[in-house]
């Protein structure tokens, strides 16, 4: 039989174990150094002469500890040299065109559709059910929205995703300052869309 006093230590050892189970996974990003093992592999926060982060990631320009994870989404898939080859040629063509519509102060999506269906004969996508894709190639949308100053806006120009081939792709834009296509494989959760920067 279980005293009063045996429920109270279980209960504090359980809620012990629970804190340090917390603690455990909420440390995300998190590097410990082991004062007692001595490890040399293990980074110490004052290892840093410069004042810089210890946990800087290869080729990370800003040092961001975990940067290539949390933006492997916005990394585009490989491409075969015969997919980047199509995929450089419709971003030429695309180009062109986005060229003169920039000229022309024009860089709304509707006249971008039009340009890019009516000129270069590109389907836009249609979907079904459950985002089912039925067929066409080209995606035209408005810029992403941001947020500044305390709101959300949405800036002009138009965004561009043209699918070339299962692993090519064309991502475009076209805004009051500058215009791009250029090719690339498609990208994880956004497919032909450059997707919006995050975490």
């Amino acid at each position: 039989m279980v005293t009063s006093k045996q429920r109270r230590r279980l209960g504090t050892a359980s809620a012990l174990l629970m804190g340090a189970a917390i603690t455990a996974l909420t440390a995300c990003g998190t590097s410990r150094h082991d004062a007692t093992a001595g490890s040399p592999t293990a980074p110490s926060p004052t290892s840093s002469p410069s004042g810089a982060s210890p946990y800087v990631e290869p080729g990370v320009v800003d040092g961001a500890p975990h940067n290539g994870e949390n933006n492997a989404y916005r990394r585009p898939g490989d491409m075969s040299p015969a997919s980047e080859e199509a995929a450089q040629a419709e971003a030429a063509r695309i180009e062109s065109v986005l060229k003169r519509l920039h000229g022309k102060g024009k860089w709304d999506p509707e006249s971008v559709r039009a340009a890019l269906t009516g000129e270069l004969g590109y389907e836009v996508v249609e979907y079904g059910g459950k985002g089912k894709v039925l067929g066409g190639e080209l995606i035209v949308q408005e810029m992403r929205s941001r947020y500044e100053n305390g709101e959300y806006v949405t800036p002009e120009g138009t965004m561009i995703g043209l699918r070339v081939r299962d692993d090519a792709c064309v991502t475009a834009f076209v805004q009051p300052s500058n215009y791009e296509a250029k090719a690339n494989g498609p990208f994880m959760e956004t497919g032909c869309l450059e997707p919006p920067t995050g975490h």
